[in-house]
């Protein structure tokens, strides 16, 4: 998938869980804090800040999903436990 696709996936589940709660657009900004021109901006085009996004998120109850995102993946073995010690990574990269 393009990024694209995915933000205009997230755009349909935030309208459609919007919707589910019977909340106006009016309401999801007051809730959040985030314009209603961002909200229709988003829920029709998928464009949004990455901070509107997450105070949308927050307001309908699910910032702990977003939280979530980009976990290390569990360490199959001994070494790759290791390797994920954040003692080790370096600060900036080299290439």
């Amino acid at each position: 998938m393009t990024s694209q696709e995915v933000a205009e996936q997230l755009a349909g589940r935030l309208k459609k869980l919007r919707l589910s709660r019977k909340w106006k657009r009016t309401s999801l900004a007051n809730r959040s804090g985030v314009s209603v021109a961002s909200i229709i901006r988003f829920e029709q085009r998928a464009k949004i800040s990455f901070d509107n996004f997450l105070k949308l998120v927050h307001a309908l109850g699910r910032l702990d999903e977003v939280e979530k995102l980009l976990q290390p993946a569990p360490a199959q073995s001994i070494e790759e436990l290791e390797r994920q010690d954040t003692s080790k990574i370096p600060k900036r990269g080299t290439i």
